[in-house]
């Protein structure tokens, strides 16, 4: 991270937050100045650890209903904006954003509403010099017009994937697809208009949490499409769509920062584990589980900077979720801008050691829960469940 902050004790803002999903983590932001959701109880918010840290942001309506991976941390006080930012990725990850990326769509699959999105969007990469965006915005049908209600949840989670994409690939065309609510139905019908509209990467910040089959999964298994999704925010555990086989299934780290140093550790919150009841792929051959095993690949999922104004928020403030990774690497595969000729997840699993070696950072500390055998929720040399085969160390593993 890039160094300590002083933090602002005691909530100071009153955030009316009407629904959350959540996680939490014991470090602190770093860079500037943050008003954490630390402090006396507030009526009606859900607090995601006993620290309170992070509070949930999108409602769960119980099965067949997705909540959204993204964790709100806190507020940024300006002019300060803590948390990371596309320098922190582009240079820990060594990605050639400047140069690659034009004409690769990736898309974003959310449900609701946020009308603030394009604007929110252009001020963030306003704020890091990425230029000018071509974003699209586009209703489950497909019609650029008759969105669907306003929901300042979802909404958040939209301006955190969009950005997330635009902070490793400013020069690929984003596409939000937004699905009239979180019911899986609509997911799927907005998943499906995705891949109709032209995408080449598809990226899912959402899923049902303790289940791996609450999706169709003819939705995510197009063939030149690359769907990723995110691992979910519960510790040890999986969830559809990223159970499914066809789909990249990405965990969650911390990225600290000292210097021109950068490490990265599991981020506790992440998701990973044995899919029950999910056919294991072929060329997946860890030997602890015989059914599809979760996660594929990771990236930093804790303390990043987020631009948004609708509903509760008004500004900068600071995330945490599998959800920040997710449309990430889903940034980095338009960046490698081979996504018509991969299967799912198969190249991280079938590349030689030495080449895994030189082309993803082995995380090998931390974990997110416990169980057995270790390696399904601890960091540890080579493959592990929580951070998969890695993360990015360039874009040749993509």
């Amino acid at each position: 991270m890039n160094g300590p902050l002083k933090l602002v004790a005691p909530l100071v803002v009153a955030l009316g937050i009407a629904a959350c999903n959540a996680g939490s983590n014991s470090l602190t932001p770093s860079a500037g100045s943050t008003v954490p959701l630390a402090g006396p109880e507030i009526t009606g918010i859900k607090y995601a650890s006993p620290d309170h840290r992070a509070v949930e942001v999108c409602p769960n309506l119980g099965p067949r209903y997705a909540m959204c991976d993204v964790q709100l941390i806190g507020a940024s006080i300006m002019p300060a904006i803590s948390g990371l930012t596309p320098t922190d990725y582009q240079t820990r990850y060594k990605l050639p954003s400047a140069t690659k990326g034009s004409g690769q769509v990736v898309a974003i699959v959310d449900a609701y509403d946020n009308p603030n999105e394009a604007s929110d969007l252009a001020a963030y990469r306003k704020q890091f010099n990425l230029g000018t965006a071509t974003f699209n915005k586009y209703n489950q049908n497909g019609q650029m017009g008759n969105y669907p209600q306003g929901n300042s949840g979802w909404g958040l989670e939209e301006d955190l994937d969009i950005q997330m994409v635009a902070a490793v690939c400013p020069l690929c065309t984003i596409d939000l697809v937004e699905a009239n609510s979180n019911s899986t139905a609509d997911l799927e019908t907005a998943e499906a208009e995705a891949v109709k509209l032209g995408a080449h990467i598809v990226s899912n910040s959402w899923g049902c949490t303790g289940s791996n089959n609450c999706v169709d999964p003819k939705y995510f298994d197009t063939p030149g499409v690359e769907f990723l999704a995110s691992a979910g925010d519960s510790r040890y555990g999986t969830q559809a769509p990223a159970a499914l086989g066809s789909v990249v299934s990405v965990g969650g780290t911390v990225l600290q920062h000292s210097g021109s140093q950068y490490s990265e550790m599991v981020w506790f919150g992440t998701g990973s584990g044995c899919a029950t009841g999910i056919t294991k792929p072929s060329w997946q051959h860890d030997s602890g589980c015989t059914y599809r095993t979760m996660n594929d690949v990771s990236a930093v999922a804790y303390n990043a900077a987020e631009y948004d104004t609708y509903g509760n928020y008004h500004g900068w403030i600071v995330v945490q979720g599998t959800s920040v990774a997710s449309p990430m690497l889903g940034g980095v595969f338009g960046l490698a801008g081979n996504a018509s000729s991969l299967t799912a997840a198969e190249k991280f699993w079938t590349q030689s050691h030495r080449k895994y070696r030189k082309d993803l950072w082995d995380i090998t500390t931390g974990n997110n829960g416990s169980c057995n055998p270790a390696y399904l929720c601890t960091a540890e040399k080579g493959y592990d469940g929580p951070t998969g085969w890695g993360t990015p160390k360039g874009i040749k593993a993509f």
